[in-house]
């Protein structure tokens, strides 16, 4: 089993940056992605951003490349999601998730197998 627990999530105004965390535990050995997806109220979940769990081959949603970095560090096993130039339609609860050993379509959402407990993000207008 794969353990992710977020953290970051808060109100913030149009315009602002957060950072969401999330720490990775367990079996990291047969991870290969993790990522963050989010769901708005209403909305089916989807795909934000992913990253390998070696820090590699960073993927972005259209609709947040260039506004979102993700990243990882190695020594806290922990992958960040940089959220820049946030807009009022990026309220959502953010989820950390990660893969097995996969090599399909990462901006699916049912690539995601272990799942964190989400965190929310509101943005204002």
């Amino acid at each position: 089993q794969v353990q992710l627990v977020e953290s970051g999530g808060g109100l913030v105004q149009a315009g602002g940056s957060l950072r969401l965390s999330c720490k990775v535990s367990g079996r990291t050995f047969s991870t290969r992605y993790v990522g963050w997806l989010r769901q708005a109220p209403g909305k089916e979940r989807e795909f934000v951003a992913t990253i390998t769990w070696s820090g590699g081959s960073p993927s972005y949603a259209d609709s947040v490349n260039g506004r979102f970095t993700i990243s990882r560090d190695t020594a806290k096993s922990t992958v960040y999601l940089q959220m820049n130039s946030l807009k009022p339609e990026d309220t959502a609860v953010y989820s950390c998730a990660a893969t097995a050993n996969y090599y399909g379509d990462v901006r699916i959402v049912n690539a995601y197998v272990y799942w964190g407990q989400g965190t929310q993000v509101t943005v204002s207008s």
